[in-house]
């Protein structure tokens, strides 16, 4: 009996010494010096920003009555989108190879520019063409404490965090409001964001913009853990309170 209770004893203490290690959330130290770091220029508000073409975007071409010049085309009924597969891709050298014209360099075009110099193209063949251009693969993604973490596919190119977070299912009960991680790319490098939402004033420095590309990362309240691992012990420190009612009620009756 004696053996048993000793046994129970050292399951809780074994319990409530596991450490378990978030990696959506940060240390201590690191989020001190990254809440303290301001925000990076590129973070601003930017009323004129238009997503720039980059290797490996899946591109449709829609030219009204013009099956041929199409690609995944939105007004033709058989030459339907990329549920079928119809794009073009930007290759490793920013190039697409577009029906009657040939090889096109469009890195870093935006979809107007690119929209403008295939009006201007198929102009010379046909007269006022209606032509639209779609990027396929913009997405922004959401992860950690948020009741739905998932990648969004979006249409346009200025959107806003708490619009994105609204379509994850919002936040959720451990979430740290205080340390919200933007993930930009921006070329060969990626530049990082800390927000606190929870500060009053200067509503566009936390509802910041985010564009396609853009990783948010949620992290978890230091507590979390701590609850997670209370819930474990309970039912631990319930059965060692039945068995030492059970001694006591024992050792009682023994007398």
């Amino acid at each position: 009996m004696f053996r048993s209770f000793f046994l129970l004893i050292s399951l809780i203490i074994l319990f409530t010494s596991c450490k378990t290690v978030n990696v959506l959330m940060d240390s201590r130290k690191e989020k001190k010096v990254a809440a303290s770091s301001p925000l990076d220029s590129n973070f601003s508000y930017n009323p004129n920003y238009e997503y720039k073409i980059r290797k490996n975007d899946k591109i449709s071409i829609s030219v009204w009555g013009q099956d041929e010049l199409s690609v995944g085309s939105i007004y033709g009924v058989y030459n339907s989108n990329e549920i079928y597969g119809k794009w073009l891709m930007v290759d490793a050298n920013g190039k697409i190879e577009i029906p009657k014209i040939g090889s096109y360099n469009v890195l870093n075009l935006t979809t107007t520019q690119f929209k403008d110099t295939l009006q201007r193209i198929v102009g010379e063949w046909i007269k006022n063409p209606i032509v639209d251009v779609k990027i396929l693969n913009k997405e922004i993604t959401l992860l950690g404490e948020l009741r739905a973490p998932q990648v969004h596919v979006v249409d346009k190119d200025r959107n806003t965090l708490l619009e994105l977070v609204t379509k994850s299912g919002g936040f959720d009960f451990y979430a740290d409001l205080k340390h919200i991680k933007v993930m930009r790319p921006s070329g060969d490098t990626v530049i990082t964001a800390i927000l606190n939402i929870t500060q009053s004033g200067d509503y566009l420095s936390k509802n910041i913009q985010l564009y396609p590309g853009d990783i948010v990362i949620v992290p978890s309240k230091r507590n979390k853990e701590f609850d997670k691992r209370i819930a474990t012990i309970v039912p631990f420190t319930a059965s060692v309170s039945a068995f030492v009612l059970l001694y006591k009620l024992f050792t009682t009756t023994s007398k």
